[in-house]
């Protein structure tokens, strides 16, 4: 029997934001139906949203206060459960699980003499006995650590439970109210070639992150996954932190310092499928094809070779809404950036399919509603118990509300991730020569987000530096890269092109693109080669595995001038927090002249993008009135720039009307323009492939 149809509280509020989502009204309710009926189910049923959420507790092997061990298994497909491991000598019947209700076992294991019959770093199984008499050797699916020796191919589950665990020592940062992301990968923070540690990200790393000016650092490929080259992304063990880094403690260490930084850690969770694999994964841990996943073919995706999760499945939903549980209050993760939205929200899983913006394809029949009730429920559940938390759709449909609150129908996201940015840069590098560059284009491509939700914009990811894909720096200087990036020899105009373009297309992206910005670790400073993990392809070679930060302390070598903008970019916006400002207000994107300016947060952003035209007499328009003086310059020596501008010389605005703002400005030398002088004629200065920040002196910041 169906249930009866809930309306969102304020689903009101967001049909008369967006009136085109009044013909799906209907869709909201059965959505917000389904999630309330869930969330009330399990309230009646396990005792509250709390309760349910917390079996990480008792799922698994758990230790408890008297030194007994307790283990708890979802297995419905299994005819029998037992405990092996080297604390019963791998005798595979001597400890059996009871069967309970809806498929759980459980095992209760008394303590010996006051202690742990499972000793810490011991190994273990859960033995299944399938339907068709087979033992399966299987991982639990709530294990918090396993390992792989050299000599094997699969990982070992070791029971975690150290006599003295890492205990945080700094509280976890304030909300931020704007994000600078810089997404990081454990395995490759190094010059080394080598698989790198949570102890190297710790001390070697966070201070540069923290140099750098970002706030933020979103951590890939931690749950544990078979194979390094997946870069994360075919998990194998969801509750168990990769121990190809370290040890959980050395992770809990590792958040804690950037957190005394006052850093804000995300976690890159992948919820959207799992590893194929079933010695160390999650496929038929039970013996069957459906236990945590569809069966047949809709339980397989077709691009990504994996295992899809069944949404609906009630030990499904406690499964993945605990696993986002355990790493906030273990690990003390500050929140997520969920991979593979799309996927997940459409039977189709976006594959063959080109999202137009026609609101039909967010509706229907090809929405998976039971994946949209589990984000839904994710969301609530994080904004309830851990308000302070933040969490990030990586969602390319565009799907309308994906980022609202779910009290409005939403999917309950704080930001989504500007997809459609990087690949308009792509394609203009790629297509088109500079002189037809269109300005109206790439204002549209960094401005075109939803009412309110909230965009987190980035020129580059991991995803343009893997192999197979070139960088924006690779794009812009290729090969030159290797042999013209020394100050000692002479700059030639691929490199200076480069050079100027990378800092132009990271500024504007970050000043005009969204409400948080992103950036991958190394693209800052134009690292040089693409992203390649060990695989039988490249002889198993760590050589693009890696990045190279080494290459920004050498003098000689021009990849310091594009860390320094980084650096000094960010800083500003630390300094006048555009990006929690209000939406630019764009005033020029002049075809011919390849001119855009615009206002945001009270600065005055300036781009000549033209390749050789500059303008000594340039007029732009202006809300505010008063003195201007350049904060940032992209043309500035230490920035690898042709030292073009005077940083003395001052802009004053006269009221004079242009491109609909009251206001214009005009450069001076002198704080006094002389009585009656023309100022109306004076203009600014913005020299060919140059971005400017401006700043009002006569309001104090």
């Amino acid at each position: 029997m169906a249930a009866a149809s809930t309306e969102p509280p304020r689903l009101q509020q967001l049909l008369e934001r967006d009136p085109y989502l009044a013909p799906f009204r209907t869709d909201f309710q059965r959505r917000y139906s389904l999630f309330y009926n869930h969330l009330k189910n399990i309230e009646e049923s396990e005792g509250g949203l709390d309760k349910f959420t917390k079996s990480y507790k008792t799922f698994g092997v758990n230790q408890l206060a008297d030194g007994g061990i307790y283990c708890k298994e979802w297995a419905p497909g299994a005819e029998a459960v037992f405990l092996a491991g080297d604390f019963n000598g791998w005798n595979p019947f001597s400890h059996p699980y009871k069967k309970l209700e809806y498929g759980k076992w459980e095992l209760l294991i008394p303590p010996q003499d006051g202690h742990s019959p499972v000793p810490h770093g011991s190994k273990l199984k859960v033995v299944i006995r399938a339907q068709n008499g087979a033992l399966l050797y299987r991982i639990s699916p709530w294990a918090r650590y396993v390992v792989r020796d050299e000599d094997k191919v699969n990982y070992d589950w070791v029971h975690w439970n150290p006599p003295q665990s890492y205990i945080h020592k700094n509280p976890s940062p304030k909300r931020l109210k704007s994000l600078r992301i810089y997404e990081s990968h454990v395995g490759i923070a190094s010059p080394e070639g080598k698989v790198a540690s949570y102890k190297n990200f710790t001390y070697n790393v966070l201070p540069r992150i923290k140099d750098l000016g970002y706030n933020c650092v979103q951590l890939m490929a931690i749950m544990e996954h078979a194979y390094y080259a997946s870069f994360g992304y075919q998990v194998t063990s969801f509750f168990a932190a990769s121990s190809r880094y370290g040890t959980p403690d050395d992770l809990k260490e590792m958040i804690d310092v950037a957190h005394s930084m006052g850093i804000t850690v995300l976690l890159d969770v992948v919820h959207s499928h799992a590893s194929k694999n079933s010695e160390d994964g999650l496929n038929q841990f039970d013996g069957t094809d459906s236990c945590f996943f569809h069966s047949g073919y809709r339980g397989t995706h077709q691009l990504w070779d994996s295992r899809l999760f069944d949404y609906a499945n009630w030990e499904v939903l406690r499964f993945l809404l605990s696993n986002l549980r355990m790493w906030i209050e273990d690990y003390r993760f500050d929140g997520f950036r969920f991979d593979g939205v799309t996927s997940m929200l459409y039977h189709h899983h976006g594959i063959g399919t080109g999202f137009s913006g026609d609101y039909n394809e967010y509706f229907g029949l090809h929405v998976d509603e039971d994946a949209l009730c589990y984000l839904m429920l994710a969301n609530h559940m994080i904004n309830t118990l851990h308000p302070e938390c933040i969490t990030i759709a990586e969602d390319v449909s565009g799907m309308p509300a994906l980022c609202r609150p779910v009290e409005e129908g939403g999917g309950g996201f704080d930001y989504r991730l500007a997809m459609a940015i990087p690949d308009k840069w792509i394609q203009i590098i790629k297509e088109l020569k500079d002189e037809d560059w269109n300005m109206g284009n790439i204002v549209h491509t960094l401005t075109n987000r939803r009412y309110e939700e909230k965009y987190i914009a980035y020129a580059e990811s991991h995803d343009q530096a893997l192999v197979g894909d070139k960088t924006l720096a690779f794009h812009l200087m290729d090969a030159e890269m290797y042999t013209n990036m020394s100050v000692l020899m002479p700059l030639t105009p691929v490199i200076d092109r480069g050079i100027q373009l990378h800092k132009m297309i990271r500024l504007i992206t970050h000043a005009l693109g969204g409400e948080s910005y992103l950036n991958f670790m190394g693209n800052e400073f134009g690292h040089p080669e693409w992203l390649d993990f060990p695989r039988i392809g490249n002889n198993e070679s760590y050589h693009y595995a890696r990045r190279q930060f080494n290459l920004t302390e050498d003098d000689l070598l021009r990849y310091k001038f594009l860390n320094a903008f980084d650096r000094d970019m960010n800083k500003l916006e630390e300094r006048f927090g555009w990006l929690a400002s209000p939406q630019a207000y764009v005033s020029e994107k002049h075809e011919s002249n390849k001119v855009i300016a615009f206002e945001r947060a009270g600065l005055i952003f300036i781009f000549n993008f033209h390749p050789y035209q500059s303008y000594v007499d340039y007029r732009v328009g202006i809300e505010t009135p008063g003195k201007y003086k350049i904060l940032l310059d992209s043309d500035a020596g230490e920035y690898g720039g042709h030292q073009r501008l005077d940083h003395n010389t001052e802009y004053f605005s006269e009221e004079f009307p242009h491109n609909y703002r009251p206001n214009s400005i005009m450069q001076s030398t002198s704080n006094q323009l002389p009585r009656g002088f023309p100022r109306h004629q004076i203009k600014v200065y913005i020299p060919s492939r140059v971005a400017l920040v401006l700043h009002n002196t006569d309001i104090p910041k």
